[in-house]
């Protein structure tokens, strides 16, 4: 099964991350060909597109007013929703961050 996994910054953080962590932790999943792809998504370049009323609105940044802010993401191969669980629960942002695992079709 694949899984959509975001990866968020949180308000209130555990505990400080290392970035040798997540770059321990991606090359374990890499390597075990569980994470498929993934990368660190640059906020400041973020932009939010609505239509309402036939006008388009293009908004520059994050969501405004949103606690946390989509920081990355990964794909991941996993047997099951419980071995993804798994896999995030080991990621440093679980303690640092949210994630968020959304199940999806394989191709």
């Amino acid at each position: 099964m694949r899984f959509m996994m975001f990866v968020l910054t949180d308000p209130v953080p555990d505990e400080p991350i290392d970035d040798s962590d997540v770059d321990h932790w991606v090359q374990e999943l890499d390597t075990t060909r569980r994470r498929l792809l993934g990368d660190v998504l640059d906020p400041s370049e973020a932009r939010g597109v609505r239509v309402r009323a036939g006008e388009r609105l293009v908004t520059n940044g994050p969501i405004p007013g949103a606690t946390d802010t989509l920081w990355g993401f990964d794909i991941l191969e996993c047997a099951d929703l419980d071995e993804a669980i798994d896999v995030a629960a080991r990621h440093p942002m679980a303690r640092n961050g949210r994630l968020e695992l959304r199940p999806f079709p394989s191709s």
